[in-house]
């Protein structure tokens, strides 16, 4: 199939799937004219990078994961795929970890802020300013 009809029934854009290529997580043949030729197995092996990127994961991680689904009874393969999930697990959970810091830096200031916004409302207005 070409690169259009992938696109369809993928719901991934062609743009998309030529990055794949450029980054070895997706191949195609070549036709004469240079256009792009998937086999249907393509649909899986995109479903399946999809899902990775949506976990979180970035091309350069997602090419160290593949191999495990081109190589599914090599132990050794798995034991990569393995390490390289826990290693962006572990990102995730540091990310996780700096996002409730700045929350609770940023609860700080909004409290602040509330206390300075209750001062000025029961403040006397200032005096008008003479001509």
């Amino acid at each position: 199939m070409r690169i259009g009809e992938l696109s369809k029934r993928t719901g991934v854009s062609p743009r998309s799937l030529r990055y794949y290529e450029e980054q070895g997580l997706l191949t195609s043949s070549r036709s004469d004219a240079g256009q792009r030729h998937y086999s249907d197995a393509a649909v899986q092996r995109v479903s399946i990078i999809r899902q990775l990127f949506d976990a979180g994961m970035s091309s350069r991680v997602i090419a160290t994961v593949l191999p495990c689904v081109d190589v599914p009874g090599d132990l050794g393969v798995a034991e990569e795929t393995f390490t390289a999930m826990m290693r962006e697990r572990d990102r995730i959970d540091a990310d996780i970890a700096h996002l409730i810091e700045t929350r609770d830096a940023l609860d700080v200031l909004i409290r602040a802020n509330s206390r300075h916004r209750a001062k000025l409302s029961t403040a006397p207005e200032p005096a008008a300013r003479l001509a």
